[in-house]
C-alpha cells in the first residue's frame, strides 16, 4: 500500500515562503506521476502543480505560476513544491498525490490514485 506524507506546512506571513515536502512509500517512485493539490475552507480541491516520472515536464495552475515551483528527487521518494511571494488566498490544506496515468496533463484529481493527508499553510496578511 502506497503511502505519501507531507510536511513543511505552517504559518507564514504574506509576501514569505514555504518549502513543501511529500515522501512516498513507493518503489520505485520514478514510475509515479505527482502532483499537488490544495482546499481552501469551504472551497473544492484544486490542482496547483503537477511533475512528470523524470521530473522533466511540469505544469502550474494559473493562480500559482511564477510563485510556485514543484520538483521532484526520485533518489529520496520525495516530491517538493517550493511556494515563494505567499498572498492570503494561498491558505489552504495542501495534498500531495500520486498515479500512474501517463501524458503531460496532471490537473485532474481523478487520475490520481493515492493522496496524503494533506499539510495546513496558513499565509497571514
Amino acid at each position: 500500500q502506497v503511502q505519501l506524507v507531507e510536511s513543511g506546512g505552517g504559518l507564514v506571513q504574506a509576501g514569505g515562503s514555504l518549502r513543501l515536502s511529500c515522501t512516498s512509500s513507493a518503489r520505485p517512485f520514478s514510475l509515479y506521476e505527482m502532483g499537488w493539490f490544495r482546499q481552501a475552507s469551504g472551497k473544492e480541491r484544486e490542482f496547483v502543480a503537477g511533475i512528470s516520472r523524470s521530473g522533466l515536464s511540469t505544469d502550474y495552475a494559473d493562480s500559482v505560476k511564477g510563485r510556485f515551483t514543484i520538483s521532484r528527487d526520485n533518489a529520496k521518494n520525495t516530491v517538493y513544491l517550493q511556494m515563494n511571494s505567499l498572498k492570503s488566498e494561498d491558505t489552504a490544506v495542501y495534498y500531495c498525490a500520486s498515479g500512474t496515468f501517463g501524458g503531460n496533463s496532471y490537473s485532474s484529481s481523478r487520475q490520481y490514485t493515492k493522496w496524503g493527508q494533506g499539510t495546513q499553510v496558513t499565509v497571514s496578511s
